[in-house]
């Protein structure tokens, strides 16, 4: 016997607008602009920006790139432990009218780690160094719309990392 729970009564009304985002995939150039956004969200995009940030800007900020990894291990964790738990199937596989443009990186979609990663990553590095802002903020909304667009999420699975990604780059500050 399946188990009725919020996040299912939700996802009724989701489905809608999660239909709507992925007809922009019927233009192939609006396809591939996100399926690239994703792929870099994946790690790509953030972990040439750790590695690179010592040596575009001094080893003085070494420390943003140690901040940024430890809290990018520690989220890690917590989405890979949330998501069995929670057992939310993709859109895609709930609505026929969703196709689906890039292969999920694992099985279930509550919360979005694409998402969870590209705000506590913008959060922390924008902190220490505002001049990213304009680079990495429009970047991390590409990747959260790209995670629907694509139909790998709903929006709540995109705020949910959003809202987590958020508080663990604030609470992160607490420990340097």
């Amino acid at each position: 016997m399946k188990t009725y729970t919020f996040l299912d009564s939700i996802s009724n009304y989701e489905l809608a607008l999660c239909v709507y985002f992925n007809r922009c995939c019927k233009h192939p150039s609006v396809a591939r602009f996100f399926q690239v956004i994703s792929r870099l969200g994946n790690g790509v995009f953030w972990y040439s920006l750790i590695i690179a940030l010592p040596f575009a800007l001094g080893l003085e900020v070494l420390k943003v790139s140690l901040h940024m990894t430890i809290v990018g291990l520690i989220n890690l964790a917590i989405y890979k432990s949330l998501k069995p738990k929670v057992v939310r199937n993709r859109p895609y596989i709930k609505a026929r009218g969703i196709q689906l443009h890039v292969k999920p990186l694992d099985e279930f979609s509550f919360p979005s780690g694409h998402t969870f990663h590209a705000l506590s990553f913008t959060i922390i590095a924008c902190s220490y160094i505002p001049e990213l802002c304009w680079v990495l903020i429009p970047f991390a909304i590409l990747v959260a719309l790209s995670r629907i667009i694509l139909g790998l999420h709903y929006p709540s699975d995109v705020l949910a990392g959003a809202i987590l990604g958020t508080l663990m780059a604030d609470l992160s500050f607490c420990f340097v």
